[in-house]
């Protein structure tokens, strides 16, 4: 069992309020992305849950018993740092058995769940190599094995990928969601690329300035943001908003549109403006487009070739266009 309950957790360093009041329910064997920019509080919410801080107030409950105050060591949880934290001079072997070996667990049980997480993590041929001979992905396995040993009630991941290059943080984004898959154990993953956030997540918490301003499934997120800096953070490219008077016409203070819900034509359509930037992708283009109401961004087919300058024509679906009012919060 990991569910894991936070009851108006408030987290200050001296006078400033990293975390000033939040309350979350995570059920057990839940998948759950914390997601936000840099010095939003997510690390911070992470290690006050791994004990790693001490909260200024509010409680955290494990499977219904309150550790707030309880040292890391007994609440049962594994974190699994950016940094790898791999001892050179061990072998892999070494290096995953190392928290088994420090609790004087009995060697013929280490061996065992060394071995089975070997297995899990496909590192059954590299257990005998020092991690100098492994890639950065090999390494963070290593890393995830050292806390799957442990069997714990739940699985904390700080940035895990951000060392990594872009094939690897794929391909390990892929391993970490089939290991949840197959471990059916509540973790929490902590990272500010909002695209891991969608596709490993079985719900997000997006947070801004030590707040959460909205917890749901990726789709509820994408489909139905709370509010506008929401609506901006979910989604790639990033929604285009539109103020003043054109967002007046719908009723709203701002209105937005994703690249993808608007229509692309050069002879005509609602809003005309001339492409600043083309980013050809292969399956998709990308313009970037300048209006009267700002630079928009145009999500299209991948054949269409546009240079700068060229005038088209920009119409946003009108089932799919935005409404918020003048504090930010979603309109229906």
């Amino acid at each position: 069992m990991g569910s894991i309950t936070l009851s108006h957790v408030n987290k200050s360093f001296g006078e400033v309020q990293v975390i000033p009041d939040i309350s979350l329910d995570i059920k057990d064997g839940e998948f759950v992305v914390f997601v936000g920019p840099s010095g939003c509080g997510k690390s911070t919410l992470l290690r006050l849950i791994a004990g790693l801080e001490d909260t200024t107030s509010g409680h955290i409950k494990l499977d219904g018993q309150d550790v707030t105050d309880a040292p890391p060591a007994k609440r049962g949880l594994a974190m699994v740092f950016q940094s790898y934290a791999l001892y050179p001079h061990m072998s892999v072997r070494d290096n995953i058995a190392f928290p088994l070996k420090m609790a004087k667990t009995p060697q013929a049980e280490i061996d065992r769940k060394v071995e089975y997480a070997a297995r899990t993590l496909n590192l059954a041929s590299y257990l005998d190599r020092k991690p100098r001979a492994l890639s950065g992905g090999q390494r963070q396995r290593v890393a995830i094995g050292r806390a799957i040993v442990r069997e714990p009630k739940a699985f904390l991941f700080d940035e895990p990928l951000s060392n990594l290059d872009a094939a690897l943080r794929v391909n390990m984004r892929l391993e970490i969601t089939e290991l949840h898959q197959q471990l059916k154990t509540t973790m929490i993953y902590v990272t500010h690329d909002q695209v891991e956030a969608m596709t490993m997540a079985d719900r997000i918490v997006v947070l801004n300035a030590g707040n959460v301003e909205q917890f749901g499934s990726p789709l509820e997120l994408y489909k139905n943001p709370a509010n506008r800096f929401v609506a901006g953070f979910i989604g790639s490219p990033k929604m285009n908003f539109v103020d003043g008077p054109e967002a007046a016409k719908h009723g709203a203070h701002s209105i937005g549109t994703r690249p993808e819900h608007i229509r692309l034509s050069t002879s005509d359509g609602a809003w005309k403006g001339l492409v600043n930037v083309s980013e050809q992708l292969g399956s998709d283009t990308f313009l970037h487009v300048q209006t009267d109401f700002g630079l928009m961004t145009v999500r299209t087919d991948g054949d269409q070739t546009f240079t700068h300058g060229d005038q088209v024509w920009l119409t946003p679906d009108p089932n799919r266009i935005y409404k918020f009012d003048a504090a930010g919060m979603a309109l229906k």
